[in-house]
């Protein structure tokens, strides 16, 4: 099972895989944590970790509600993300986040208030090739987007998460602090689009789709125009 839920006001993508019959993982929990949480109780989950694509605060300012929410049912949700993406979380993160605003922008800065709050620090760190927590899960190091962008890819399902890194005819921007454009395009060409054309990917904004269709017909894929 793979259920997608929009949330915020970037229109992120979270998701909710089942690794049993009442246990999950979420990736990219972005805004909204109470709609993640109601989610779950719908259709009778509970997360056992989350897992970062990046530390961008559209896909990391759900984290600490969701802990609060099941950490009252006595449940503990771990949390991992890449040690190069991991100074996006803590309590010294906040200047950090602030400096990806777009300079005298109200409307930027409203949606960082709506979105940021305390982010709590990683529990553990995805490691490029590691498997995530006895799951079928492995790590693909991305860099690009962010520093410690990563792909989490699952060879049974034919599943890739791509966080910013790769999207439905798009990749993501390097025009922000610490954005690479060479290492995404290395990364998207080197890491992904050699993997099974069958593949389904699942970008961190707008409509899923397949390693074949980006490999055909994405037009940034071996140049900077949309960085």
């Amino acid at each position: 099972m793979i259920e997608r839920i929009v949330l915020g006001p970037l229109h992120t993508n979270t998701y909710i895989i089942a690794t049993g019959k009442k246990e999950c993982i979420i990736i990219d929990p972005g805004s909204e944590p109470e709609k993640i949480c109601k989610n779950l109780e719908a259709i009778n989950m509970v997360p056992h970790t989350i897992l970062l694509t990046h530390g961008h605060i559209d896909h990391t300012s759900g984290c600490r509600g969701i802990q609060k929410y099941f950490e009252e049912k006595g449940v503990s949700v771990r949390i991992g993300i890449h040690e190069k993406d991991s100074q996006f979380l803590g309590n010294e993160s906040v200047d950090l986040n602030r400096s990806f605003l777009p300079p005298n922008s109200p409307r930027a800065q409203e949606a960082f208030d709506q979105m940021y709050g305390f982010l709590p620090e990683a529990d553990f760190i995805l490691e490029e090739g590691s498997t995530v927590l006895g799951t079928s899960i492995k790590v693909i190091y991305t860099p690009g987007h962010t520093p410690g962008s990563v792909c989490l890819y699952d060879e049974s399902m034919e599943a890739l998460f791509t966080g910013d890194t790769l999207f439905f005819d798009g990749i993501g921007h390097t025009s922000i602090p610490q954005g690479e454009p060479q290492a995404l395009l290395d990364s998207i060409n080197g890491r992904l689009l050699t993997l099974p054309t069958t593949t389904r990917v699942f970008p961190g904004h707008g409509p899923y789709t397949t390693i074949e269709r980006e490999n055909r017909d994405n037009q940034y894929k071996t140049d900077h125009g949309m960085l």
